[in-house]
């Protein structure tokens, strides 16, 4: 058993474990008015820059809620889980926590989240509705977007203009052609440049959107597992034959170098699955490229176009002793200053439509690109045992692309795993 299923069975444990403890809840006996100390646990708002970010958010908050004091406890999504594992465990959760997508139905289904006083069909008049989604969980209202993050294809123009390619690939076919006419080798076979670059992102948040771009999905309606399906087994097949048959990429090529900036940015990769801060990225490295519009986008499509959909969640624990207080917080920092300035820090995407005309979107391409194509995205998650499943992606992927497997033996042997981890409960 990994760690992160480790984990999952630790969450469970100790969410059963309190679920029959005291303490007040949203609704109950707890303090109904906006007063009291609460602590926020927040994977995003990192470093020193971040922490001033929160910090001077936090500050008009308390402008407004004068007898509320935020105490905050920063952390990583690589340590998360295990963060409010541990709180759950001992009786002290966090009130507001930041969380992704796809964690809500594992948090909420055990009773973890208080619902919030709010209605899908309002939220989807100041939110992009695909990202109002996630936060809902047995039709209520669990969490709020705060920032997206997105993937999508990227490329490099003036490589495609070389290439005698006038735009970028419109299906599969197109995407493994164009690879292999944009990928150079050396004399001696070593690899130069990658004409696809599928490996510097991380391989869950590749393969899934090809799965959705193939007609696939992750779950069915009563949460059985899908990705095993046919289009599952292509999206997996293209991703191999990517490495093993067309040659378009090398282990660890893309994956070297990262201090000189993003590989499509060193000129180290002619496309890309990527994240809409690799233009960011290159704004910070090689701002010419910017400069001089080099830089393109593209959906990921054969069955029908998909983009990658994640992002940052506010939810309020169910054990709340201030739930008013922390239900205003969640409502600030999903609010557009507090979301604009996060979404800033990190090169983001705003999950509010009215922040589609600020002078931080326009001036990004990338997240412009993501909030004009907000209609084909997709989310991961959908079942209460998502955070037990997500972790074990990357070894399916690897050990096709490694042929160690073929695509359909660990994608079936994926799911034989994900359906016994539904099946506990």
């Amino acid at each position: 058993m990994g760690k992160t299923r480790v984990l999952a069975a630790a969450l469970v444990t100790a969410l059963l474990a309190t679920a029959g403890c005291g303490g007040p809840a949203p609704g109950g006996k707890g303090d109904d008015k906006e007063a009291g100390t609460i602590r926020l646990l927040t994977p995003i708002f990192e470093g020193a820059d971040g922490k001033k970010v929160l910090e001077d958010q936090l500050k008009t908050f308390k402008d407004s809620h004068p007898k509320v004091t935020v105490e905050v406890d920063y952390t990583s999504y690589a340590k998360l889980n295990e963060k409010l594992t541990t709180s759950i465990a001992s009786g002290r959760p966090y009130d507001v926590m930041l969380m992704g997508v796809g964690w809500i139905p594992p948090f909420a289904a055990k009773g973890a989240l208080a619902p919030l006083d709010e209605q899908k069909s309002d939220l989807s008049q100041r939110f992009y509705e695909r990202v109002v989604d996630p936060g809902i969980y047995d039709g209520k209202v669990y969490g709020l977007p705060i920032m997206l993050d997105t993937r999508f294809g990227l490329y490099r123009k003036d490589f495609f203009a070389e290439a005698g390619l006038s735009g970028p690939p419109r299906n599969f076919a197109e995407l493994r052609e164009y690879g292999r006419k944009l990928t150079k080798r050396d004399a001696g076979g070593k690899l130069t440049r990658a004409g696809l670059d599928i490996l510097s992102n991380d391989l869950r948040q590749t393969f899934l959107p090809l799965l959705w771009a193939n007609g696939g999905d992750l779950f069915t309606a009563d949460g059985k597992p899908a990705f095993n399906s046919e289009a599952g087994v292509g999206a997996l097949q293209l991703m191999t034959d990517v490495i093993r048959t067309d040659r378009s990429e090398d282990f660890g090529f893309t994956q070297s170098g990262a201090a000189g900036g993003p590989p499509l940015a060193q000129g180290r990769a002619a496309m890309m699955i990527g994240h809409n801060n690799v233009w960011q990225a290159i704004q910070e490295t090689a701002p010419d490229l910017i400069k001089q519009d080099k830089i393109g986008f593209f959906m990921i499509a054969n069955e029908r176009p998909a983009l990658f959909q994640g992002g940052t969640i506010g939810t309020v624990s169910a054990k709340s002793a201030h739930p008013a207080a922390a239900k205003a917080l969640v409502t600030f920092l999903a609010g557009e200053k507090p979301s604009l300035a996060a979404n800033e820090q990190r090169g983001n995407v705003p999950a509010l439509k009215s922040l589609a005309t600020s002078e931080y979107v326009t001036g990004n391409k990338a997240v412009q690109f993501a909030m004009e194509n907000m209609g084909s995205a997709f989310s991961e998650g959908g079942v209460p045992a998502w955070l037990e499943i997500r972790g074990d992606f990357k070894a399916t992927v690897e050990s096709a692309l490694l042929g160690k497997k073929t695509p359909k033996q660990a994608l079936d042997e994926l799911a034989t795993s994900a359906q016994s981890a539904i099946a506990k409960g």
